[in-house]
């Protein structure tokens, strides 16, 4: 089974970080999203949380 997409409709990017405030991934781990091998995705949504802690930097 395929990672799901963690995109929910908010897409506005964070100038210090690049992160997405809505989904907390770059721009382009977003356009390659489905493309991915589910190993990276799950590596990018494992690190969520340490991405969140930076946005609020």
């Amino acid at each position: 089974m395929s990672v799901k997409s963690p995109c929910i409709d908010v897409c506005k990017f964070d100038g210090k970080t690049g992160y997405c405030v809505g989904c907390l991934r770059t721009r382009d781990e977003c356009k390659s999203w489905k493309k991915m091998k589910d190993k990276h995705r799950r590596k990018i949504i494992d690190e969520k949380s340490e991405r969140a802690t930076m946005l609020k930097k």
